[in-house]
């Protein structure tokens, strides 16, 4: 099917891959964003028919399963079974290496690592955590519940977790002087402002010198402590001595404290932050729901009413426009661009060009084609006359600082399944049955 779309596609008669749009299955996608605006998800819950995905049981169930998920950062699949084969291979060997199975048989490791492997991936699925609004049950008791309850199957098929500024660095500036600067903002007597430079004095981490006397290895900052701290829940001295041992690199440091068993978890995501926020859209027919990151500076303009009807604004564009892939032309994926080209330059149209002029043609054709699938070229949903870049800098203008749409994720009911073919009215029937006497 897929090569039959390239091979129309060369012959210029496809004009878009509607697989993805035209495939449909009953449920609902499901939202939930914390109350700070830090951390949003959205879940595809799906239901045999649209009977039971209208029905209030179910919604209300696929909302509890998104704010489920939000609530447990350890919860990264639906079943244990979900877990991908890379990580099942990279923790069975930080398992196998650690201190404590040093002098054991490998048929003992492989027992006892198997155990140790199958809780950590049951820690890692949904459907094995204990359901918020009843700690007595599991997420899967609760699911059994409501297809006994709704009379037919229900199905948490997938989720998407966006966390603000997971995986970027937040300058780690003194916060009273941070207030300080803004606060100067609104003075009228400009004098009191500079009170910045007797900060100096007030440093008092002079006692690290003691341990470590200066010999050899990279200097390892308190900062660096900190982060490997935050991530791995490890000590202070354990942090600092990865840290030497892995020459300074995170990474390294948080694999040599698993294979030591000192990391509890990698909790990179939940502590790191920057400011922004993440804003949430599902069409009033929930059949499609989009998260958005949107970064500030500061904390001052990320709670601000423009900046978060803007991110809210920017979450609802994405929705409505499913050709939409990236937030500009730059990221289009690589294998992306590889395969647009080849459909390109073997176009009929273009057969009987020499190669450096079917070059140019093509290089314009993707250009448009690339803005086409970007978030920024697109028109301003409530003024088509600007583009979103317009908008931005409109908004980065009245809002004094820098404001980047970082990253977005999407989800369309039943996007990638098949749907039963069943007969319409023999489902009405069906439905109706159950009524009659």
């Amino acid at each position: 099917m897929d090569k039959a779309m390239d091979w129309l596609r060369k012959k210029g008669i496809a004009k878009a891959d509607k697989k993805a749009g035209n495939i449909a299955v009953e449920g609902n996608i499901a939202s939930y964003v914390h109350f700070n605006s830090k951390i949003a998800v959205l879940a595809e819950v799906n239901s045999e028919t649209d009977f039971v995905a209208s029905n209030a049981i179910f919604k209300e169930f696929a909302t509890d399963v998104a704010m489920q998920i939000a609530a447990n950062p350890t919860v990264t699949c639906v079943t244990s079974d979900d877990v991908p084969a890379d990580v099942k291979e990279r923790e069975k060997e930080l398992e196998m290496q650690k201190e404590d199975l040093a002098d054991k048989p490998d048929n003992i490791k492989e027992k006892i690592v198997e155990g140790r492997l199958r809780k950590k991936f049951e820690e890692m699925a949904l459907l094995n955590q204990k359901w918020l609004k009843d700690e007595d049950k599991t997420v899967q008791e609760v699911l059994k519940e409501r297809i006994a309850k709704l009379g037919e199957n229900i199905v948490i098929r997938r989720f998407v977790r966006l966390n603000l500024g997971e995986g970027l660095e937040k300058k780690d500036n003194d916060f009273a002087a941070g207030v300080e600067k803004e606060l100067a903002k609104y003075r009228s007597d400009p004098a009191e402002a500079p009170k910045e430079e007797e900060k100096p004095k007030e440093e008092k981490p002079k006692e690290e010198p003691k341990d470590e006397p200066k010999a050899e290895g990279p200097k390892i900052s308190a900062a660096q402590v900190k982060e490997l701290r935050q991530r791995s829940g490890a000590g202070i001295l354990d942090s600092k001595k990865a840290l030497k041992e892995s020459g300074g690199d995170i990474d390294k440091a948080m694999e040599w404290l698993k294979k030591k068993g000192m990391a509890k978890a990698d909790k990179k995501a939940g502590n790191l932050s920057v400011e922004g926020v993440i804003a949430s859209y599902v069409h009033f027919n929930s059949k499609l729901g989009v998260i958005v990151e949107v970064n500030s500076e500061t904390d001052f303009v990320a709670i601000n009413a423009i900046f978060k009807e803007f991110a809210a604004d920017v979450a609802m564009q994405i929705a409505a426009n499913p050709s939409i892939v990236c937030v500009s032309a730059d990221e289009v994926p690589a294998d992306v661009v590889e395969k647009e080209k080849e459909i390109e330059m073997n176009k009929e149209d273009l057969a009987g060009k020499p190669d450096n002029i079917k070059e140019k043609i093509v290089g314009g054709r993707l250009k448009k084609k690339y803005e086409e699938m970007a978030l920024m070229s697109q028109k301003w949903l409530k003024d088509e006359d600007k583009t979103v870049q317009e908008v931005l800098k409109e908004k980065v203008a009245k809002l004094g600082e820098n404001i980047v749409i970082r990253r977005f994720q999407r989800l369309v009911l039943g996007e990638g399944l098949e749907k039963k073919e069943d007969d319409f009215a023999a489902g009405v029937e069906k439905e109706l049955a159950k009524y009659r006497n």
